[in-house]
């Protein structure tokens, strides 16, 4: 995908909506990631999940591995772009394969209708 402006603002638009979405407390939203990832949705929605979910050995990248490294002269290590590098460093909160991708979201949203994810009504007064 060629990210011109138009999809440049498309992306401000889907985020601002998003971040609209996420001021209700009864609402949960769970970003998963697919391999590939990369450009403007690892910039902009795709990371703004309240969890976010990858699939394992996903290539989840801002930019490819050579745009990188002709951009800045240097080698990107194999295995910098895989969910699972990503994931230990904090990236996001689960690797989940797809077999099992429907009984982890159950389990999310059964979590989340009991404890929802209110940030003003967990400050102790």
């Amino acid at each position: 995908m060629q990210e011109g402006n138009l999809s440049l603002i498309q992306m401000a638009k889907i985020s601002s909506a998003l971040y609209d979405y996420q001021l209700n407390p009864k609402l949960f939203y769970v970003s998963i990631l697919t391999s590939p990832t990369t450009g403007g949705v690892t910039a902009s929605f795709g990371m703004l999940g309240d969890i976010i979910i990858a699939e394992p050995n996903a290539y989840i990248a801002f930019a490819g591995k050579r745009v990188i490294e002709q951009t800045l002269n240097k080698t990107v290590p194999e295995g910098s772009q895989v969910a699972e590098y990503l994931f230990q460093k904090g990236l996001f909160d689960l690797i989940v394969p797809r077999n099992l991708l429907k009984s982890v979201l159950s389990e999310l949203f059964k979590l989340h209708a009991f404890f929802p994810l209110n940030q003003k009504s967990s400050k102790i007064k």
